[in-house]
């Protein structure tokens, strides 16, 4: 199921052990090599810490409830996994982060993006056009395949999609049949003078 990191902020953390909600979920650590979200930092007022993280690989499941976890000693503090640890050095997060294309060219900046709530993947960005740009398009949609780099400036995303081999036209006005293709075994007669 894909859902848009906005609705997902704020989502309870539900016990199983007690049965009621321990936290909240805040903001995600994403690692950028991979656009996986990692962990979740969370908040509440029962716990002590107020620095506490919710590991993805602790979540039993996601449902309407919320995130659902066997109990409060699911939590994590920041540097308990060395891992989590250095991500969070790197203070890495989309939101309003800038894109743009192998060319340099401005696309927009990031106002969301679409998780996959099964694997917590990162999908699709979500980019909103400069001003100019968004006279034809007011919002902008980039796959995760299109992306080529994210560094310290931007998410650098290919300039425009690439037509396969087979749909590319020879001649304008013409167009590809797929059905007339070199096969050697179309032709029966062709194929009794090979043997």
């Amino acid at each position: 199921m894909l859902l848009l990191a906005s609705r997902l902020a704020s989502t309870p953390v539900m016990s199983l052990q007690t049965g009621g909600e321990l936290a909240k979920v805040t903001t995600p650590v994403i690692d950028p090599a991979t656009l996986k979200i990692v962990a979740y930092r969370v908040k509440s007022p029962l716990l002590a810490s107020s620095d506490l993280l919710l590991r993805i690989e602790d979540v039993r499941e996601f449902s309407d409830m919320g995130f659902i976890i066997d109990s409060n000693d699911d939590f994590i503090e920041s540097n308990d996994v060395i891992a989590i640890a250095e991500l969070l050095k790197l203070n890495f997060s989309l939101d309003r982060r800038q894109v743009i294309d192998e060319k340099r060219h401005t696309l927009g900046k990031i106002i969301d993006y679409t998780v996959d709530v099964e694997s917590f993947y990162v999908q699709q960005l979500t980019v909103k056009r400069p001003f100019l740009k968004s006279l034809n398009d007011t919002e902008l949609l980039v796959h995760r395949t299109q992306i080529i780099e994210i560094n310290d400036e931007a998410i650098v995303v290919h300039s425009r999609a690439e037509v396969p081999e087979h749909t590319k036209l020879t001649a304008p006005g013409s167009y590809a049949n797929p059905f007339r293709k070199s096969n050697p075994f179309a032709n029966p007669e062709s194929a009794d003078s090979q043997n």
